[in-house]
């Protein structure tokens, strides 16, 4: 077994992996890594960017560019022209990232699940000045981005965002190992919640759809391409920011500084589509849900 084989090995039990990402300060280090990641010096970048391809599965045959400034320049990388087609059917939401399919399924009055025996409420997760009743008895899907994959998210419809709420708070790990361990885990986390409402002529027009990205350790900040400002630890704006911003299906909207986790919340008549479950990989602009009578 190799060197890298054997330290993943290790880093899977359940145990040492959640004391090494958990018990870590994860504020102070999280901010230390949005100040490292940014260094543009090629030493740093390099032994950084090769650290990093060690301990995961990062492929940057994808990607754009391929000279990168720093980390951050790496991390936030562009795909070339035409990777992602977005499914065009207006029935559908196509995903809005790469992601692997985490807790999904329907919404049970206002209550969601992060994992099993784990739930928590729409209130606790968007605040209790949301109107949480439009997704009631809706379906969900929590998508997951490790830290090798394209970081930057999408419109999963023609939508317009009416509404931004920034809720600053921890910065927890996200994998299912923290998942089944602490509770209310994503409405403890820095998280935006992104209110949209789809604009085409088709069977979806008008329903209100969420995205919650929420950050996590070495990750807390969001970038969001209709807003002036970096929403991160040290945002000291306004939490609710009321904005008009219209997107096509499958524009890009803004980006994780690393990766993590984004929720989709969608109103009562949308199911998850056909072959996806739990685990399951999906590619940014691929079929996610659809709206079913």
């Amino acid at each position: 077994m190799g060197l890298r084989q054997l330290i993943q090995q290790i880093l899977t039990q359940e145990d040492l992996n959640f004391l090494l990402t958990n018990r870590l300060p994860r504020r102070g280090l999280t901010q230390f890594m949005g100040w490292f990641s940014k260094i543009e010096q090629p030493l740093v970048r390099d032994l950084s960017i090769s650290f990093w391809k060690f301990f995961s599965d990062l492929d940057l045959t994808e990607a754009k560019n391929t000279q990168f400034k720093s980390m951050h320049d790496c991390f936030i990388r562009e795909l070339k022209d035409g990777l992602r087609p977005v499914d065009a059917d207006p029935a559908v939401l196509s995903s809005p990232s790469d992601a692997i399919i985490g807790a999904n399924g329907p919404i049970e009055g206002t209550r969601v699940f992060q994992a099993k025996g784990f739930p928590y409420t729409l209130d606790d997760l968007i605040g209790d000045d949301a109107s949480t009743g439009e997704w009631q008895d809706g379906h969900f899907v929590t998508l997951r981005l490790t830290a090798s994959m394209y970081h930057r998210f999408h419109a999963p419809h023609d939508c317009e965002v009416t509404q931004v709420t920034y809720f600053s708070g921890d910065t927890w790990n996200v994998n299912p190992i923290a998942l089944s361990r602490v509770e209310k885990l994503f409405c403890k986390n820095e998280r935006a919640f992104i209110r949209t409402r789809i604009t085409n002529n088709g069977p979806c027009h008008g329903q209100s759809i969420a995205l919650v990205p929420v950050a996590a350790i070495l990750v807390a900040s969001i970038r969001l391409h209709f807003l002036n400002v970096l929403l991160h630890l040290k945002y000291g704006g306004p939490s609710v920011i009321p904005c008009q911003a219209s997107f096509a299906k499958g524009q890009e909207m803004g980006w994780f500084q690393h990766g993590s986790t984004i929720i989709v919340l969608a109103p009562k008549g949308f199911t998850l589509c056909e072959g996806l479950e739990t685990g399951s990989r999906i590619l940014m602009g691929q079929a996610l849900m659809r709206r079913v009578e």
